[in-house]
């Protein structure tokens, strides 16, 4: 019997109550439309917000939650460290977590990167095209040579992250930079992919291969079940046989 991916999708859901122009692009919050696009896809979708008890995600919610997908920006520094705690431990057990746009700088992603995870960056309206550098790889599934945005935010190089298992997507802008904008790594047991677009003010996450993309990357992170890992001292496999003590003897 299948089961479908269980998925939470995290916004902090600031710019949308507080500012018009986001709100006109994202009336019920930028959440929802990911969210809405993933339940098409037949995944098992629930959300969460940063202003919710627990920030929305309470131990049963994490608990029942294969890959957690997160978006925030202005309010990194009000999400509670022991929040990130638990999504930290829940990824290293095997827990798939997708980190879109400026969460790069999110307290739980800086805390699996281990750096500052600082880049450059503009906004100017300018066009994005992001190039697939994996193209057999299970995230850009359907998706052609390139991604391309009428119009995005510019992240630049260099982006201080840790070398990626792989790289998936390079972007160019109109401005000349260039950027990894799709990125995976394993942290324990869990898989984590960084994809960069998704600027608030824009309405990215409407365009379908960027849909797309999300979509083939919950089922890329979604968790394998593989047995617990195993640490510490352990019994041997097979029978030792006695040695003599000391060189020579």
């Amino acid at each position: 019997m299948t089961f479908a991916i269980r998925v939470v999708v995290w916004n902090e859901f600031r710019h949308e109550k507080q500012e018009e122009k986001v709100r006109n692009i994202y009336p019920n919050g930028m959440h929802h439309v990911i969210g809405d696009y993933l339940k098409k896809e037949a995944f098992h979708v629930t959300t969460a917000t940063l202003d919710e008890p627990e920030h929305g995600l309470t131990d049963e919610v994490l608990d029942r939650c294969d890959v957690l997908i997160w978006w925030g920006h202005v309010a990194h520094a009000e999400v509670k460290d022991e929040v990130v705690e638990k999504i930290h431990q829940r990824v290293l057990q095997g827990m798939g977590l997708i980190v879109l746009h400026s969460g790069h700088f999110s307290k739980i992603f800086k805390k699996l990167m281990g750096t500052s995870c600082n880049l450059k960056w503009r906004e100017a309206n300018e066009k994005e095209r992001l190039w697939v550098v994996a193209p057999g790889h299970p995230i850009v599934e359907g998706i052609g040579p390139y991604i391309e945005l009428d119009q995005e935010e510019m992240y630049g190089e260099f982006f201080d992250i840790p070398e990626p298992d792989q790289v998936i997507f390079i972007s160019w802008f109109e401005g000349g930079e260039v950027f990894r904008s799709g990125c995976t790594f394993t942290r324990g047991k869990g898989k984590i992919f960084y994809f960069r677009p998704g600027h608030e003010t824009y309405p990215t996450y409407y365009h379908p291969q960027i849909l797309k993309v999300i979509a083939n990357a919950v089922r890329w992170v979604a968790p394998v079940n593989r047995g617990e890992m195993v640490f510490g001292n352990v019994p041997p496999l097979e029978e030792i046989a006695a040695k003599g003590e000391g060189i020579g003897r």
